[in-house]
């Protein structure tokens, strides 16, 4: 078991060394990371996020009001 989880985390540290390897001079170049197709799903993603995350709100603060304080 020890033994996967080594390799899993060699394997995510060699990922996170070619993207910083690719990422950190097309950012210094001015290149954009995402190509205008990815930057539509980011704000799709954030929208939906946001909508959930408000309907949650208020639907924790709908419950917490409904009780009854002794």
């Amino acid at each position: 078991m020890t033994a996967i989880v080594v390799g899993l985390l060699l394997c995510v540290a060699l990922s996170l060394a070619v993207l910083g390897v690719v990422l950190v001079p097309a950012r210094r170049e001015g290149r954009d990371l995402l190509t205008p197709r990815g930057e539509r799903v980011v704000v799709r993603v954030r929208s939906g996020a946001d909508a959930a995350a408000s309907r949650t709100s208020a639907a924790i603060s709908g419950a917490t009001a409904g009780r009854k304080r002794d």
